[in-house]
């Protein structure tokens, strides 16, 4: 069940991360609402609500992957980006824009399964360290009455106080682990059946006999794969699999970058047949389908769907009537300026500055930043910007790469200092770039 979080509660955890564009925020927190709404509603009109599918229009690296990226994370919910130009490929079938659901699915399965491991985790924990005991005090050849006589509880219970207090890790045990060698299985084919090679594999894996091998390994290593292949053994993979359905049907959520790119532009000379056709083979899967994947057949009737595109070139009204129509919220995103830049690189609980001062206190650096010196690299970074391609946010990016690309590299010999980042370093490194504009064309 997703977070019973209220649209408000979502922008603010939104606002964490993504700096502006708050009719976007505001769209996708209300759909997400909408579907805790749907679930609290009578079961015979619940099936009737369809999903609040959005467009967001914008230019590149404003915000529209990354706020589709954050509401899934913040749902728990199944999400998978996809382009949309995958579907004009050369060899391109209809039935391929059915692989997103079957991935879509399957990220649900791994989520699940990391969920359960998590849940389950203590359990094994406790048989993992058993089997580890077993290793390190083997049963003792039999007596000369034939029978086979246990370690004694002591020297079980001493070494267990060994182990736990990590005098162990580094010896040497032989443990048994599962043989996965199995034939490899290559298949050259058009775009969409990639998966039939992960499935030839899996129904070649239980069909053969299980294969072991002995394998040498120290004790910490041998405890945390025997804590994995306990966890394995006590996850119920059917309720797994139906729940990890279930939640693809009920809140996945499928980001469509760059639909702009397949829409149909040139009404003059009739409608373009593959970007026509790919709207008309996506269109069922936004509408509501049934799709068959190895973990059985998933509804797609009330998937989230979220397109964006910067739309240059094409408008949305460019769509195929039908697709348009599966999409009745439309949001415009803003144009990043230099003061968003400046709250971007300071704010978020990710800002790029927060970033570089923990990755190089690892180091024992202390990294600070000038007031001056951040809104310089900002505009700078604008001004590249106009210069050249307008990216967007991943602008700041390069440039902060290449702004501490001395400092990482020194790092190591630093340490316990501290760096101070000044307007005058930040000219005396980028300065050039803005002065020769070839130069940043091809460097930032």
């Amino acid at each position: 069940m997703m977070k019973q979080l209220t649209p408000k509660e979502i922008m603010e955890e939104l606002d964490r991360f993504i700096i502006g564009q708050n009719k976007a925020k505001k769209a996708v927190s209300v759909a997400l609402r909408n579907r805790w709404r749907r679930q609290m509603i009578p079961a015979d009109l619940r099936d009737e609500v369809a999903p609040k599918n959005i467009i967001m229009i914008g230019p590149t690296g404003v915000g529209k992957t990354e706020i589709a990226r954050r509401l899934a994370k913040l749902a728990n919910a199944p999400f998978l980006k996809i382009e949309a130009t995958k579907f004009t490929e050369v060899g391109y079938v209809g039935r391929d824009v059915e692989s997103m659901i079957r991935d879509l699915t399957e990220l649900s399965v791994n989520m699940l399964k990391k969920e359960e491991q998590e849940r389950v985790k203590e359990k094994a924990t406790i048989m993992a360290e058993e089997r580890i005991l077993d290793l390190l005090i083997p049963k003792r050849r039999a007596s000369s009455a034939g029978e086979e006589e246990e370690s004694p509880d002591q020297s079980r219970e001493k070494m267990r106080m060994r182990f736990r207090a990590g005098s162990l890790n580094d010896r040497p045990v032989e443990l048994e682990v599962p043989d996965r060698a199995l034939p490899i299985i290559e298949i050259f084919s058009s775009q969409g059946m990639e998966e039939m090679d992960m499935q030839l594999r899996d129904m070649f894996g239980n069909m053969l006999p299980q294969k072991t091998k002995r394998r040498k390994m120290k004790v910490g290593e041998a405890y945390e794969h025997l804590i994995q292949e306990e966890s394995r053994k006590l996850i119920d993979m059917d309720r797994v699999t139906s729940e990890a359905v279930d939640r693809v049907e009920q809140s996945g959520i499928i980001f469509l970058d760059e639909i702009d790119k397949i829409a149909s532009r040139d009404h003059g000379h009739g409608p373009d047949v593959s970007r026509e056709g790919v709207q008309r083979d996506i269109l069922p899967i936004v509408e509501g389908t049934t799709v068959t994947t190895k973990y059985g057949m998933v509804k797609t009737d009330h998937i989230l769907f979220i397109a964006a595109g910067a739309f240059h070139m094409s408008k949305p009204s460019d769509l195929i009537p039908e697709l348009q129509g599966r999409f009745p919220i439309r949001v415009e995103l803003d144009a990043l300026t230099k003061d968003d830049f400046y709250r971007i690189i300071t704010e978020p609980d990710n800002a790029l500055i927060k970033q570089y001062r923990a990755l190089l206190k690892t180091e024992d650096v202390e990294l600070e930043f000038h007031e001056e010196a951040i809104r310089e690299i900002t505009d700078i970074a604008q001004r590249i910007n106009e210069m050249t391609e307008n990216i967007g946010a991943r602008r700041l990016y390069t440039v902060m790469e290449k702004l501490l690309d001395d400092i990482s590299f020194t790092a190591p010999d630093l340490k316990g200092q501290k760096v101070e980042v000044t307007k005058s370093y930040v000219r005396e490194k980028l300065g050039e770039f803005l002065d020769k504009e070839d130069l940043s064309r091809y460097i930032l």
